[in-house]
């Protein structure tokens, strides 16, 4: 007599959006510790951090771009974690040369990242308050759904970039060149933020209350 065997549950494979999104909210998890103290020349300082990131994310991206082929594929994702941790560094060292290390938070760290790259995926944590931007402080939940946002948009960007693997030595070299450029995106973004030009004078601790939808 036949036994019935309970069905499988079989997981959808994990996309390049789902991994992408993973890899965000790894990030964004943790807003690590500096060794930057408030600089009597913060924007000097804050550029000379910017420039040493910049070439290590360039560094980082060039190593890992030369795998040729499907294989190189596979790279993405660490490719892009190697040079978000390193950005991400960089903006809490920024950040301690303008002395408001203390009040960083996911939300500062998640806006410097990505607001070039993916500026609808960030635009509710911003809050525009006359010609400054208050940075909000969201929950769990909604820093899930940016992270959704975000990783889906650079699969879509990702799927272009991706075809320079096939040419092991021009993909190193223009991934290490975009790693650069990105950096110096980011740091753009932290030194605006952090100088005061996106935000109040006051303390960067100072929160607007979000949407009750987002709770």
């Amino acid at each position: 007599m036949a036994k019935n065997v309970p069905a499988r549950r079989v997981d959808a494979p994990e996309t390049l959006a789902d991994r992408l999104t993973r890899a965000v909210i790894d990030l964004a998890s943790e807003v690590p510790d500096t060794g930057e103290h408030k600089s009597r020349g913060p924007h000097p300082r804050a550029r000379a951090i910017a420039s040493s990131a910049a070439n290590r994310a360039a560094l980082a991206a060039g190593t890992l771009a030369l795998p040729p082929g499907p294989i190189g594929w596979l790279t993405i994702v660490p490719e892009l974690a190697a040079i978000w941790r390193i950005q991400r560094q960089m903006v809490a060292d920024i950040a301690g040369a303008y002395g408001v290390s203390a009040d960083l938070t996911k939300s500062h760290m998640l806006y410097c990242l990505f607001r070039h790259a993916a500026a609808q995926a960030v635009r509710d944590i911003g809050v525009q308050v006359g010609a400054r931007l208050l940075i909000q402080d969201v929950p769990l939940r909604a820093l899930e759904r940016i992270a959704a946002k975000i990783g889906i948009g650079l699969s879509k960007r990702l799927a272009g970039r991706g075809i320079a693997r096939w040419l092991p030595v021009i993909g190193a070299l223009g991934v290490g060149a975009y790693a650069y450029y990105d950096t110096g995106q980011v740091a753009r973004t932290a030194i605006a933020l952090f100088s005061g030009g996106e935000v109040p004078k006051e303390k960067l601790a100072k929160r607007v209350r979000i949407r009750k939808d987002e709770d």
